[in-house]
């Protein structure tokens, strides 16, 4: 039955869709004099599906708006949120397979969005389940270029992490969708794989992702390499990182502790985290701040094997924790999987704080070992637990490295620095889409 579907939707092709065509701050009043000084000044439609556990590609969106509306652009939004679902009664729910691929109201509703509104850009973030790429097409037939920020790699992976059974794969590129459908990756689920699978298939088959006037961001060089190799057009990449925005500024002095900021999921590693803190010698009290699903097993082993020095502080707003990094020695980030960009490594940037984490994806191309932070092994629990203790030992080293890390942060994530990024893709998309008519 699942071969029957994925063949079923890979054999789709334009004739089954008949539509188809042949923030004012004192922290912002300077930024907001540069970026006046940038000359392309466009209206731009902004575009993004929530998820139900809001997570930092929300914020990057929000943080992203309010940037562009600050600098004198006009903004607008087209929301919808996966929460929707939580309503949907069993006949909407089965529903949801055919609109997966390609959502007929939402095409329709955002075509007329389109008309009315005449947008320069369309930036799209995240599609995923609601809005669904069905849009790429209305953009096209309007003649709009779209600008489309890649925060994960669902278009080449059904769960959009290359990451599986607790370490990194991307056979669905190496091979091909079936082995994500073979091995159920998505929602640990063949049938709800083979529906993500036949979603990315489709629209290769569509050629969705590589129309002439669909650029993407990147946000790290690592995450540009992988869609470069996974088949997307290499000149249309763009690199653009995340930004922290308002800037936290360093604190007047450090706590004693050690932090980890993100989501309490299998990929990011925290149960790795337990057991270097239970090996390390030091035993520093360390704040674990997130939720997630794995948070009820890891407090569970947390208790079980008497590590008191770990306090789980569940889900905190934004604010809190960027004040809770800020005064913490250094943030530990053991995640295992290929990160695009993760915000919680730049936040503690901001707050002059140094980073232990993995030598691996774009956190190895963020944080220069022994300069702005500590790379370990990934999944070498000993060499955590050593990196640890040498943190914990040697605060003036560590210091020194968080004041290297704010320097990164002033010249690299600061909103007018991306600001300025943003507009010369801008630019470069709207010169390059007038070229082509």
């Amino acid at each position: 039955m699942l071969r029957k579907l994925i063949v079923s939707f890979s054999r789709l092709g334009p004739r089954a869709f008949p539509f188809l065509p042949g923030w004012q701050s004192e922290q912002t009043t300077s930024a907001a004099a540069a970026w006046k000084r940038v000359p392309l000044h466009v209206k731009v439609l902004v575009v993004h599906n929530r998820y139900q556990h809001a997570g930092g590609e929300d914020v990057v969106v929000e943080q992203e708006c309010h940037m562009l509306r600050n600098a004198g652009h006009e903004v607008i939004t087209y929301l919808r949120s996966n929460d929707e679902i939580k309503s949907f009664s069993r006949l909407q729910r089965l529903a949801l397979i055919p609109r997966t691929v390609w959502a007929t109201d939402t095409r329709r509703e955002f075509k007329a969005l389109l008309e009315r509104e005449r947008p320069g850009i369309v930036h799209v973030h995240n599609t995923f389940v609601m809005i669904s790429p069905s849009i790429f097409s209305a953009c096209e037939e309007a003649g709009i270029p779209v600008v489309h920020t890649l925060h994960n790699y669902r278009l080449m992976c059904p769960t959009g992490l290359f990451y599986r059974d607790g370490h990194v794969c991307e056979e669905c590129v190496q091979m091909s969708l079936w082995s994500g459908i073979r091995h159920g990756c998505y929602h640990d689920s063949g049938a709800a794989t083979a529906l993500v699978a036949g979603m990315i298939a489709v629209h290769r088959r569509l050629h969705t992702w590589s129309q002439p006037s669909h650029f993407y961001i990147a946000l790290s060089q690592f995450a540009r390499q992988k869609f470069v190799d996974s088949g997307l057009p290499e000149e249309r990449i763009f690199v653009k990182p995340n930004f922290v925005h308002p800037d936290p500024g360093l604190p007047s002095d450090r706590e004693q502790y050690a932090v980890f900021a993100g989501r309490l999921s299998a990929e990011k590693r925290v149960d790795n985290l337990l057991r270097a803190w239970e090996r390390s010698n030091s035993h520093f009290p360390l704040l674990i701040l997130g939720d997630g699903p794995e948070r009820p097993g890891l407090e569970e082993a947390a208790r079980h094997r008497n590590l008191s020095g770990i306090d789980f502080k569940g889900r905190v707003p934004r604010a809190q924790v960027i004040e809770i990094v800020r005064k913490a020695r250094f943030l530990v980030f053991p995640s295992e999987l290929y990160e695009n960009f993760p915000v919680a490594i730049v936040e503690a940037f901001a707050c002059g704080t140094s980073v232990v984490c993995s030598r691996m994806g774009a956190m190895q191309e963020i944080v220069s070992d022994g300069s702005t932070g500590l790379l370990f092994a990934p999944g070498q629990v000993d060499d955590l637990a050593e990196k640890m203790d040498w943190a914990w030992a040697h605060p003036d080293q560590m210091n020194k490295m968080g004041r290297r890390a704010r320097r990164e942060y002033e010249t690299k994530y600061t909103a007018e620095t991306n600001y300025k990024l943003l507009m010369d893709i801008y630019n470069q998309v709207k010169k390059r889409s007038t070229t082509r008519v």
